[in-house]
């Protein structure tokens, strides 16, 4: 089921919360050794999990995380603004139908097959999110092989600058324009969702 949780609340108050941000430890400082605050040794979560941030999160029949991101408004706070805006070769865009995707993490107990279904089924429900919500675009931040395989999902992206190197890992920021074709893009592309996704929603 796809989870979409429109304020950040306490982990311990929501048992799918708890298990994103678990995962995003997981992922994020045991895996891949980013230097992110850490809460109760067992969370990932930084400063921009405030009350503007939204959550996609897709979860098993038991709760279990699947795969999730998180969204930030670009009109304020948000990681490319505030922490990177060098990726940009121009104005970091902003605006409120503009909505920075972040954390876009797939469980890394997930096998090849299951992470593929994953991440087709959580980039489809970003744009089904946008059209439903009036977001016209999404930015990102994305190191260089995740950054290509964006690219090549079929909806209209593109770079928003040049490459950057970051503590050894080469970033790049880009630009994603969601219209009503957009859905039908991906399908060409050949990103289809494999999950049914329902939706709990949380105010």
């Amino acid at each position: 089921m796809l989870h979409v949780l429109d304020s950040a609340q306490a982990p311990s108050e929501d048992a799918v919360l708890r298990a994103m941000f678990a995962a995003r430890k997981r992922i994020f400082v045991d895996l891949l050794k980013w230097d992110v605050p850490v809460v109760d040794e067992r969370y990932e979560i930084d400063q921009f999990d405030d009350a503007h941030a939204v959550y996609l999160v897709l979860a098993d029949d038991q709760g279990a995380h699947l795969g999730s991101a998180r969204l930030l408004p670009t009109n304020r706070p948000h990681i490319l603004g505030t922490l990177y805006p060098e990726l940009c070769a121009a104005t970091v865009p902003r605006g409120p139908q503009i909505y920075e995707i972040t954390r876009f993490c797939l469980d890394r107990r997930l096998h090849a097959r299951e992470r593929r279904a994953v991440r087709d089924t959580l980039v489809t429900a970003l744009v089904e999110h946008a059209l439903a919500h009036g977001i016209t675009g999404y930015t990102a931040i994305a190191e260089m092989g995740w950054f290509q395989q964006i690219l090549s999902f079929g909806w209209g992206s593109r770079p928003l600058g040049l490459p950057y190197m970051d503590r050894g890992t080469m970033l790049a920021a880009l630009a994603i324009e969601i219209t009503r074709e957009t859905p039908a893009l991906l399908r060409s592309a050949g990103i289809h969702p494999q999950f049914a996704t329902d939706r709990r929603q949380a105010a």
